[in-house]
């Protein structure tokens, strides 16, 4: 019999400081409202790496991935066309 795909509450909670310390060390770049629709960008000093966050008021969701550098501000002017290539 398999282990079931549940992580513990120590597993949860060292996923969660882990990112909690990540996200506090990134600085904010540029950040714009459009529609309903924030988007903002951020550049992490810990490891180089820039991100977008995506984020609607109204349903609280929020959306938050990586994209290369050389292609930050794009993904921050076009962050939906930049979901479909995230991985290749």
């Amino acid at each position: 019999m398999s282990k079931p795909l549940t992580e513990t509450t120590a597993e949860k909670a060292a996923l969660h400081d882990t990112v909690a310390s990540s996200l506090a060390h990134r600085r904010e770049l540029a950040r714009r409202l459009s529609g309903g629709i924030e988007v903002t960008l951020y550049w992490s000093p810990d490891d180089n790496t820039t991100s977008v966050e995506v984020s609607q008021s109204a349903t609280e969701e929020a959306l938050l991935f990586n994209v290369p550098r050389e292609r930050a501000l794009d993904a921050f002017y076009h962050p939906f066309s930049h979901l479909t290539t995230e991985g290749e």
